[in-house]
C-alpha cells in the first residue's frame, strides 16, 4: 500500500497550491479518503475528507471556503487545492484512507508520507 503526496512547497500569503495524492495497493474507490495536517510542535490536525464516491466532503472550520478536496477514482487520486493560503496553513499534509468518511483520524488505516506546505506573510 502507497499513499504518495506531492504538491506542497513554498508560497507567500494569498497564494494557492494544489496537493496530490496517488495510491497504490488497495482499492481505492472503497475508501474515503482525508487530508490531515501537522504544524511544528502541533498535534495532528483534521483538514478535510472525502466519501468513496466523491458526493460527501467534510471539512475543517479552519479549510472551508478556501479549501477544496476532490477525489478521481479512475486515476486513484485524490486533491487538496488551497486557496488564499495563510501563514497559519503551514504544515506537513498527509493523506489518508479509511473504512468511512471522518473528521478524525480514527478509521484511517493507510496514511502518506506527508509533503511539506510553507506560507509565508
Amino acid at each position: 500500500v502507497q499513499l504518495q503526496a506531492s504538491g506542497g512547497g513554498w508560497v507567500q500569503a494569498g497564494g494557492s497550491l494544489r496537493l496530490s495524492c496517488v495510491t497504490s495497493g488497495f482499492t481505492f474507490d472503497e475508501y474515503a479518503v482525508g487530508w490531515f495536517r501537522q504544524a511544528p510542535g502541533k498535534e495532528r490536525e483534521f483538514v478535510t475528507s472525502v466519501s468513496r464516491s466523491g458526493d460527501t466532503t467534510y471539512y475543517a472550520d479552519s479549510a472551508k471556503g478556501r479549501f477544496t478536496i476532490s477525489r478521481d477514482n479512475a486515476k486513484n487520486t485524490v486533491y487538496l487545492q488551497m486557496n488564499s493560503l495563510k501563514p497559519e496553513d503551514s504544515a506537513v499534509y498527509y493523506c489518508a484512507a479509511g473504512n468511512w468518511i471522518s473528521t478524525t483520524s480514527y478509521g484511517y488505516v493507510y496514511w502518506g508520507q506527508g509533503t511539506l506546505v510553507t506560507v509565508s506573510s
